[in-house]
């Protein structure tokens, strides 16, 4: 029999075992910055975080496939950052996961935030600046596009919703382990602005340059504004450019997360 690289209990079987209410707890905010750890589910997704060197503190898996292949990986992990294994039922998998049909494991990692001081010594990678992100769908497809495009990271200015939400981390497939999280007031940002030795281009409707006319060269931040009402007047008068996307049916806007999409693809092909 193969030697795992950590002792696995007996399984948990009751709800009310501390353990499994703690888990449950990290789809709480508060309960996310209190402890600092948040929830990523899939092995996919976990393997590669620990291949990454993230802290993985508790790993919730379905009793009995410990000595799967695919566990070998995190439960290593799981021993190197001194962390819990708790095998647990199914529908106790399905309590924690806060879906009808989760998958095999669930892990509790260490959040990992960074300040602007992050941002201005990787000025040859593009960055993304998102105002008052208020949807954890967009904010983890924005993480999963700009992961996709080479970006260094996220910068979240003002009240935006917790890029460690369960929400957001599984809308991003994966890319919040591999992208740099920063988070910042507006006037955190505004000072930051000042100082940016590249160009802030900002999307906005009163814009008057075509997003495919716009100049990326150089280090660059991209300045998406809220879902509702876009940038606020201070962020649109610190960028250097702004650019509209043209919308040629009867919608005047896009969704955050395409918009950000259509406009960092657009800046990685005219940077080549």
């Amino acid at each position: 029999m193969t030697q795992l690289p950590i002792p696995i209990p007996d399984p948990i079987t009751s709800a009310a075992n501390a353990e499994v209410k703690f888990l449950r707890s990290l789809h709480e905010r508060k309960y996310r910055k209190k402890s600092g750890w948040f929830l990523a589910e899939g092995t996919r997704i976990c393997r590669e975080a620990v291949a990454l060197g993230w802290d993985l503190h508790r790993l919730a898996f379905l009793a009995g496939r410990e000595s799967d292949a695919v566990m070998a990986p995190i439960l290593a992990g799981l021993a190197a950052s001194g962390g819990r294994a708790l095998p647990v039922t199914e529908a106790l998998l399905q309590r924690i996961s806060r879906k009808d049909n989760p998958q095999i494991l669930l892990g509790a990692f260490a959040q990992r935030w960074h300040d602007l001081q992050s941002v201005t010594l990787q000025t040859d990678k593009v960055w993304v600046a998102l105002d008052r992100v208020r949807d954890p769908g967009n904010l983890g497809t924005v993480m999963r596009t700009a992961d996709a495009v080479g970006a260094a990271g996220i910068i979240l200015v003002g009240d935006c919703t917790d890029p460690f939400s369960v929400e957001a981390v599984r809308a991003s497939m994966g890319a919040v382990f591999n992208v740099q999280i920063v988070a910042c007031s507006e006037a955190e940002f505004m000072a930051f602005g000042a100082i940016w030795p590249g160009r802030i281009i900002g999307t906005a409707l009163p814009a008057a340059v075509d997003y495919r006319s716009a100049d990326y060269d150089g280090p660059l931040v991209m300045l998406m504004g809220n879902e509702q009402s876009g940038l606020s007047k201070p962020l649109i008068d610190l960028c250097h450019q702004l650019i509209k996307i043209p919308m040629l049916g009867r919608s005047d806007s896009l969704n955050l997360a395409v918009a950000t999409g259509v406009a960092l693809y657009t800046a990685l092909d005219k940077r080549r």
